[in-house]
């Protein structure tokens, strides 16, 4: 069922146009200094072609769940996430979004020096000016309240997310939200999709944070079960009715992150 994306305007920025560029299952919401969205269009086929030519080729790329390796000459991007999916223990195609998301976005970065790539949760990003991006973790009571706060200095950088309850990606979990930071947006892509494998009760929320300690090119993970969150790396967020910052690592629950000054 088509759940609408209200957490696409969640991206506060400043001074960028936005605009939407669609080809069959790749949906993305992007912005710039202006508008490109026939370049947007031009980078998404391109991508898709090669991706489909790819699995037309070799089928099992499309349906594995578990870590493939890929032909010498493969298109790059097919590299990319075959290298991130075994990395991380899962199949290539869960890191498709991430990696159509980057591959645009860094072409949109030859024409527009800010650029935000957005594909179904997962975000590529490179901007000039303090970001925040707000998160959303379904009936979580978390969403809505706190938002990542990203400095332009940490850019470019791949956000992605994975759910078990939210949205139409698979999931072996029931994460609300597993958030992951990581200068390959293939790779967080991927690896959120394996630490949201691991979370089925918000005890398990330590044991996705190490899994994604033990993970080398992971700047930090946001994990929320309910009312619990958890986070590790370079993860910063902010209360949004109060402003505040939150940097502690560990879990920690919704009535004493919200009610505390900071954390």
């Amino acid at each position: 069922m088509y759940q609408p994306r209200t957490y696409r305007h969640w991206v506060k920025d400043e001074g960028l146009v936005s605009f939407k560029v669609t080809v069959k299952e790749t949906d993305l919401y992007l912005r710039a200094r202006r508008n490109l969205e026939q370049q947007a269009l031009r980078a998404i086929l391109k991508y898709r072609t090669a991706l489909e030519n790819y699995i037309y080729n070799h089928p099992t790329f499309l349906t594995t769940l578990e870590p493939l390796s890929v032909v010498k000459d493969a298109p790059a991007m097919v590299k990319e996430m075959a290298e991130a999916a075994q990395r991380v223990g899962v199949g290539p195609m869960a890191a498709v979004a991430g990696a159509i998301a980057e591959r645009v976005g860094r072409d949109l970065m030859k024409l527009s020096p800010e650029v935000i790539v957005e594909n179904g949760g997962d975000i590529f990003m490179k901007t000039l000016n303090k970001s925040t991006v707000g998160v959303y973790a379904g009936d979580s009571p978390f969403t809505g309240k706190i938002a990542l706060e990203v400095e332009p200095e940490e850019t470019p950088l791949g956000i992605c997310t994975s759910s078990g309850t939210v949205g139409h990606s698979m999931s072996y979990g029931s994460a609300d939200a597993v958030i992951v930071l990581s200068s390959s947006a293939a790779l967080a892509d991927a690896a959120a999709t394996a630490i949201g494998n691991m979370i089925q009760e918000a005890g398990d929320i330590p044991k996705g944070i190490e899994f994604a300690q033990n993970i080398e090119g992971l700047k930090g993970v946001l994990i929320i079960k309910g009312d619990k969150l958890g986070m590790w790396g370079e993860v910063k967020i902010s209360d949004l009715d109060k402003g505040e910052r939150f940097t502690d690592k560990g879990t920690i629950n919704y009535e004493w992150a919200i009610g505390n000054s900071k954390c």
